[in-house]
């Protein structure tokens, strides 16, 4: 019963005023005595809302005394109701302004574990294509199984893994010298797009970025996409890209980075 006050009331009838009509469909016609009764109000507050209703043509009254009140047919109040929000929708679709041709999507910043997760878990159950994801082992275990429901859901699953990842549904790319990454950029990165069109990275035991914006979409995915590609060349290539750049690619890193720089990933 109280489930079916709450949808009235978001319909439009306030508390007193569902709990009468319920009340009227119950046992009808009544007096307000009875209604007041049969809905367990005040019996004040049970004239008055009468009143309310007849005037919103809820319900009809007659002239005798006592005077006795009749509800309309349920049918009647929801078509009635359907009239209303269909009108109200019309209205807004031709009163509305359009949305701006440069609109951009909102970048959202979410913290804490739980509320991390979570969204990470809703982009994985909402994705329809594929999923490109970068994440540290001990992150993976808490989405393994979402990951594998929408592998089962046909969906391509695509990996990159720190501190070896395990995943037999999906291409993993696993990167090396996961806990000096994490030490150094002071904890544990995740990127994750989910069919080109919202993802979410930064770092998943602090604070993330949540977005649906193309833009960024477009560079986290190159970001992932072209990590993927060198991850590959060197599992590869591993005694060529040594003989090349030397150990841990430290003369790549010295032609790329500055020597003051700080920055010290891949």
């Amino acid at each position: 019963m109280n489930d079916i006050i709450e949808s009235l009331k978001e319909l439009g009838l306030n508390g007193y005023e569902a709990k009468v009509y319920l009340a009227l469909l119950k046992k009808y016609p009544a007096t307000g005595y009875e209604v007041a009764k049969l809905a367990d109000i005040p019996q004040s507050r049970a004239y008055d809302t009468l009143k309310s209703l007849e005037i919103a043509k809820i319900v009809t009254s007659t002239g005798d005394k006592p005077q006795t009140f009749t509800p309309i047919k349920p049918k009647e109040l929801t078509k009635r109701f359907r009239r209303k929000i269909e009108s109200n929708l019309d209205f807004l679709e031709k009163k509305l302004p359009d949305v701006k041709d440069d609109y951009n999507e909102p970048i959202h910043a979410l913290s804490g574990t739980v509320e991390i997760r979570s969204k990470i878990i809703e982009l994985i159950k909402s994705a329809k294509n594929d999923i490109y994801i970068e994440i540290w082992s001990q992150d993976f275990k808490y989405i393994e199984q979402h990951l594998f429901d929408a592998y089962n859901r046909g969906l391509d699953i695509k990996i990159v893994g720190y501190d070896n990842v395990q995943c037999p549904f999906s291409t993993t790319f696993n990167h090396k010298n996961g806990r000096e990454l994490e030490h150094s950029l002071g904890g544990r990165m995740i990127f994750l797009i989910a069919d080109n069109s919202e993802g979410i990275f930064g770092k998943i035991d602090n604070k993330v970025i949540w977005t649906k914006n193309p833009q960024i979409i477009f560079l986290l995915k190159e970001f992932i996409v072209h990590d993927m590609y060198l991850l590959d060349i060197e599992d590869s290539f591993p005694e060529q890209l040594k003989y090349f750049y030397g150990a841990g690619l430290k003369k790549l890193k010295e032609k790329i980075l500055s020597k003051n720089s700080k920055y010290n990933i891949h």
